[in-house]
């Protein structure tokens, strides 16, 4: 079922009150303190956009392999924007790119109850119509702008809907390869070289070559030596403008 609210604080933070269940979606038209990965909070104009919280209780899943949830997310996110045109990529973990634009950012909460997942909340905001940023967001982009028109909201809702628990159940029914080489194929700046930077500011060149069942992100530095950096051990350095 779908919930409707004018004004939250978070969408992820009402969905994780025990009213709701494996299906059910929050939708925000605002949030007051919206959040987004690495701490940062999450902007979005009141009306323009659309910020959600989607429910699953993934109890079929092994909490060693939770990422597969996040790469189930991110692609039917991906999915979505294809049927209208819209060639995305995913730039590790799960936000989702147009060139070197930021479209989306997921937010994937899990609450673990004894060996196994009880349930999972994926927190997304996606730029639908917005085509004015703050001047602090360093590099975001919206369907309207990439596509040169405006979306109806509602329907962009239901395709994301349908896109989301298509991947859902693919992840039910399979064994992850499945998803994780539609992740990997999809992945932004895959197998060509770029600069990130590590924890302490120091910066390098490397090559993404792919991401393990952990979620970890393969690097290949100059030296051609294979590194893994699990979430907040690397950052991309992307030009802004």
């Amino acid at each position: 079922m779908i919930y409707r609210f004018d004004i939250l604080a978070s969408s992820n933070d009402e969905a994780a009150l025990p009213l709701y269940v494996e299906g059910d979606v929050i939708v925000a038209e605002q949030q007051t303190a919206g959040r987004g990965q690495r701490g940062h909070s999450w902007e979005s104009g009141v009306g323009k956009n659309l910020t959600l919280s989607a429910l699953f209780e993934p109890t079929f899943l092994n909490p060693s392999s939770q990422f597969l949830l996040s790469e189930a997310v991110a692609l039917g996110v991906k999915d979505m924007l294809a049927t209208y045109g819209i060639e995305a990529k995913i730039k590790w973990t799960n936000d989702i790119y147009v060139g070197d634009k930021k479209l989306a950012g997921i937010l994937i909460e899990h609450k673990l109850q004894g060996s196994g997942i009880a349930r999972t909340i994926a927190g997304i905001g996606l730029n639908v119509n917005q085509t004015e940023f703050s001047a602090q967001l360093p590099n975001p982009v919206s369907m309207a702008q990439v596509a040169g028109r405006e979306f109806d909201r509602d329907e962009v809702l239901e395709r994301l809907l349908k896109a989301l628990m298509q991947r859902y159940e693919q992840l039910r029914g399979d064994d992850g390869q499945t998803l994780q080489k539609d992740y990997h194929l999809s992945l932004y700046r895959l197998d060509s070289q770029h600069c990130y930077a590590l924890p302490d500011g120091t910066r390098f060149r490397g090559t993404i070559r792919g991401v393990a069942e952990s979620g970890a992100l393969a690097v290949e530095d100059e030296q051609g030596a294979l590194h893994h950096y699990l979430f907040k051990e690397v950052e991309f350095v992307i030009a802004q403008g």
